[in-house]
């Protein structure tokens, strides 16, 4: 296909598609499929080879958030039976973070629901990201606390913070039909903060939510625009209890066309596969690491994710490495901090994903149907953070 000879050459020189080629990568048929993913694979492999680095979710308060964001089971409103608990200590979190980072994550988030943190609150993930980084050596943090506040991002650049997370979800003209209580500008101010503090910036979307064509490409290249070092690309997991619970858009071809066009107009960007993996990509996540160049460990924020070890055997099966922590993410002209983060929505104005993938463990239909929403993949966390028993990782 020329379209994709076209946009190879164009991933390997960073020059940025034209909206067309965006809107025609997602046009492609199923039986374009692997020529697209072998197309994009040229660009992922061309920036950062067959690593795959590994990430790793810490919820540091869950439930109760005053934003009416409709993705999230913290929302405002919801109806879901997730887990709620206030700020976890620092030994907590810590304790936490791990078992993902003896599974092999480089990096933990640290997520926090909320429209955006108290001046104390940052003094609370301050003492953290202490607690972490004294106890694992080179490990990095990226903190998700909502909107900041002036003065709040070079704080957490001052305690250790690497990176900062805000996703823009959505396009800017949709985003008032999926929250109402902030705006798409002001996700945007927070992104900006970030990045002029010096840290990572993190910032990606939500796929699924009932958006076009359109919609997608236009929130990519506000992306590029915003040029984060990571951007996390969430599959919508439609909880029960919120707004979206309906929404079961996606097919496993449909999330592989969205990663490789976000690949070919962010080239050079740690692309992360976040919310959602396993219950839309399913038996072709394998696929997708040739897309993608980062995922996260073991469950999420609110809903469980499949075991740790599986995403392990998973990449070397696929015939890729994990990403060691004395390795750069980041290609040299842009690994000015560390490489991005990326992680799932705590709620409100938080790091904004959906909820996670979740293998609730459960047995799958015998003989699934295509396209039939798959609920029995989706399960709440009771598990890890604020709770007794063991993460997974």
């Amino acid at each position: 296909m020329d379209l994709l000879t076209t946009l190879v050459d164009k991933g390997l020189r960073r020059e940025l598609p034209t909206r067309e080629e965006a809107l025609a990568v997602l046009a492609t048929s199923d039986d374009d499929l692997l020529d697209v993913v072998t197309a994009a694979g040229k660009v992922r492999r061309h920036w950062f080879g067959r690593r795959v680095k590994l990430n790793y979710l810490v919820n540091l308060k869950s439930g109760l958030c005053p934003e009416d964001c409709s993705y999230c089971s913290q929302r405002l409103g919801s109806t879901t039976g997730i887990l709620k608990y206030t700020w976890l200590k620092p030994d907590e979190a810590s304790k936490a973070a791990a078992a993902g980072l003896a599974g092999g994550a480089k990096r933990v988030c640290l997520v926090a629901s909320g429209r955006g943190p108290t001046d104390r609150d940052v003094d609370r993930v301050a003492g953290t990201i202490k607690a972490i980084k004294d106890q694992n050596e080179g490990v990095e943090v990226c903190a998700c606390l909502g909107l900041l506040s002036d003065g709040q991002a070079e704080r957490l650049r001052a305690a250790g913070a690497d990176a900062y997370n805000h996703n823009l979800n959505t396009s800017e003209a949709t985003y008032g039909e999926i929250t109402t209580t902030h705006t798409y500008e002001d996700r945007v101010d927070t992104v900006q903060k970030a990045h002029a503090a010096g840290l990572s910036a993190c910032s990606g979307l939500i796929a699924g939510m009932g958006e076009t064509d359109d919609d997608l490409v236009d929130v990519v290249f506000s992306l590029r625009d915003l040029d984060p070092d990571s951007i996390p690309v969430n599959f919508l997991i439609p909880v029960e209890g919120t707004p979206l619970a309906k929404e079961w858009n996606l097919t496993p071809q449909r999330c592989l066309r969205i990663l490789a066009m976000v690949r070919f107009v962010c080239p050079d960007a740690e692309v992360r596969i976040a919310g959602g993996r396993e219950v839309h990509l399913r038996t072709m996540q394998p696929l997708a690491l040739h897309l993608a160049n980062s995922i996260f460990l073991g469950d999420y924020l609110t809903t469980e994710g499949q075991a740790g070890q599986a995403d392990l055997d998973m990449i070397a099966d696929a015939g890729f490495e994990i990403e060691g922590t004395d390795q750069v993410t980041l290609p040299e002209h842009r690994a000015t901090v560390g490489g991005g983060c990326g992680s799932h929505e705590s709620a409100g104005a938080g790091c904004g994903s959906p909820e996670g993938g979740g293998v609730c463990g459960t047995a799958a239909p015998a003989t699934p149907t295509a396209n039939e929403p798959r609920t029995d993949l989706v399960a709440v966390r009771r598990r890890g953070a604020g709770t007794d028993l063991a993460p997974n990782a």
